[in-house]
């Protein structure tokens, strides 16, 4: 029995991981100081008390000085004691560090939401020993955190007061009054001037509040005073998210407070704070964050969210909160620039992918100004998206380079070969190779797209001069040759196959001529200015290279066929004699032949 009570010693000593729903009934560190008290970092048993909760959230948040009341406040809109609730000093030095939270939330119907509320305590501004960057810190995070911040300000307001007000103002300024029906950041929180210790007689609180945000005269222009009345004027315009509230002195023995008993303080004081408690429960709103409720661990995520952007600079700012939040549309927006992008088909010309650039960017850049937060610090966002598109546009201006270079020297090549190949030709056919010249011209033209193109072009036009040159040069000696071949062959075919007279007739004129005319000029090149050679050109071409009719292409099944007829009719044509007038030498001399016999 005693190892079991010991055991159960030991493990109330580490309230973190080992929490039951009834150990939350107490409160719980969510923030503390760094080491060196300028910046914030996570505690982690307090944020175990919020992330078991399933149900929207809402957080009511307490600030101001330092040994102002502000946890016992906390203890009397809780209904608890100072031994139950947070903890009260009645030292000179601050009693709590960082920001703290009660773990047991109040339970509240809000427009028929089931709302849990939990209540902050935050440190102390200007207590010994911690920057002003820190008191920052903390007003900002339980600025931004809270559904409702209790402004907690002992007996009257002062100019301080009011500059402490300048990061709600920002927040108020850069959130507040968003279209409904958008997507906000956060709801800014409602403000409660709340005056302890009130003993003025003869001004509302109320009063006292519209009176400490009337501008100030300034005829020399101090700077200082120009910002305290710029922050004036916003909290008069934010006068529909403000209220305010006094409490009288509970007791005159304010060290013995935490031991006195609702009967034993001022009535009044128990009647106000009762009334108190009633206007938070009235403002009080579920936490809201980009248009959804939170609930536990979404509140949790946010908290580090925000923890993260006011520790990033030296000094919180209402900037970094704003690139905290458009951070998410910014990925978004530049998601829909570069799907834009890529549904145009590379490569394009450099025109086409400028045009589908600018209107991809201002589709981004108008979706960005719809969803964006901040009305005067997203200015930087704004340039920062833009600073994005430029380079996605640029790694898709290197894209559509590379592909134009790869499609266009594709092209290229293939035309190269195409040109080589029209260089040997069985029958050499100037048609031919214009028709295939004009095909890779217009193909090329047509295909061949993009920054490329132009230097593909010239080495085109280069490519296509030389293959032209070299054909032409090359043409009128192939075909010569294969005049003065194929004249013979006729003269074979025709005495000894065929032994059709006026084909070997035709072909022996065509071999003289061939070969008298070269030699009578000493040079082939002669033969080619004569108008008689352009006939025969002309023939040529008809006969070899025709839309319909490409001999080059049919030339050894042709020449197979026609060999073929030609044994056919060498070997049982000849049973059937020949007209005369047909073939007149070759039948009238088989016809002497047989009488001599």
């Amino acid at each position: 029995m005693k190892i079991l009570s010991w055991v159960i010693v030991f493990l109330g000593l580490f309230p973190s991981g080992f929490l039951t729903f009834n150990d939350f009934d107490q409160a719980y560190p969510i923030v503390e100081p760094d080491p060196g008290h300028t910046k914030l970092q996570l505690a982690r048993a307090g944020l175990e008390a919020i992330e078991r909760i399933t149900t929207p959230i809402a957080a009511v948040a307490v600030i101001g000085p330092y040994r102002s009341g502000k946890s016992f406040l906390l203890n009397q809109l809780l209904s608890l004691s100072c031994n139950e609730g947070f903890g009260v000093g009645h030292m000179r030095d601050t009693k709590t560090k960082g920001i703290w939270v009660w773990g047991t939330p109040v339970e509240v119907d809000i427009d028929g939401v089931k709302t849990s509320v939990f209540y902050l305590d935050t440190e102390g501004f200007e207590s010994i020993g911690k920057s002003n960057v820190y008191d920052d810190r903390i007003f900002a995070l339980a600025t931004v955190l809270s559904s409702v911040l209790i402004y907690n300000l002992p007996e009257t307001i002062r100019e301080a007061d009011i500059s402490r007000l300048s990061f709600a103002v920002e927040l108020a300024e850069e959130f507040y009054g968003r279209v409904k029906g958008q997507d906000v950041a956060f709801e800014p929180a409602k403000l409660l001037w709340l005056i302890q210790r009130d003993f003025l007689q003869g001004k509302s609180v109320k009063e006292m509040v519209d009176e400490a945000i009337k501008r100030v005269p300034n005829p020399d222009g101090d700077k200082y005073i120009d910002q305290i009345n710029h922050i004036r004027d916003s909290l008069a315009i934010m006068g529909d998210n403000s209220t305010a509230f006094s409490l009288p002195q509970p007791h005159l023995q304010r060290t013995k407070l935490c031991d006195l008993k609702d009967e034993d303080l001022d009535q009044n004081y128990v009647k106000k704070r009762e009334q108190l408690k009633q206007l938070v429960v009235s403002v009080i709103r579920p936490k809201v964050v980009q248009g959804k409720h939170l609930n536990g661990k979404k509140f949790v995520s946010f908290l580090k969210q925000i923890l993260e952007a006011l520790n990033k600079g030296e000094i919180p700012s209402t900037v970094s909160l704003v690139e905290v939040f458009n951070k998410g549309i910014l990925e978004r927006c530049l998601k829909l620039y570069n799907d834009r992008m890529v549904k145009v088909g590379l490569p394009v010309s450099m025109e086409s992918l400028q045009a589908a650039h600018e209107a991809s960017r201002e589709l981004s850049m108008k979706a960005f100004d719809v969803q964006h937060f901040g009305r005067h610090h997203a200015k930087k966002s704004v340039e920062q998206l833009d600073e994005e598109i430029e380079k996605v546009h640029k790694n898709f201006i290197m894209a559509n380079e590379f592909n134009s270079a790869k499609l266009c020297e594709r092209l290229y090549t293939s035309c190269e070969d195409k040109m080589d190949r029209l260089q040997v030709l069985r029958l050499p056919s100037m048609a031919k190779f214009n028709a295939g010249f004009l095909q890779c011209n217009r193909s090329f033209e047509i295909d061949c797209v993009g920054p490329s193109k132009t230097s593909y072009e010239n080495r085109m036009m280069k490519m296509m001069g030389r293959s032209k040159s070299l054909f032409i040069k090359e043409y009128n000696h192939r075909l010569y040759n294969w005049l003065v071949a194929f004249s013979l062959v006729m003269v074979v075919i025709g005495r000894f196959i065929i032994k059709f007279f006026l084909i070997e007739m035709g072909a022996w004129i065509m071999f003289i001529f061939l070969e008298t005319y070269t030699r009578m000029f000493w040079s082939a090149e002669s033969l080619y200015y004569n108008p008689v050679w352009h006939f025969v050109v002309a023939t040529w071409e008809t006969l070899v290279y025709s839309p319909l009719l490409d001999v080059d292409r049919w030339a050894i099944p042709l020449c197979v066929v026609v060999s073929a007829l030609l044994v056919y009719w060498r070997c049982y044509g000849r049973r059937r004699p020949c007209p005369q007038w047909l073939l007149p030498m070759y039948n009238s001399i088989t016809k002497d032949q047989r009488r001599s016999e």
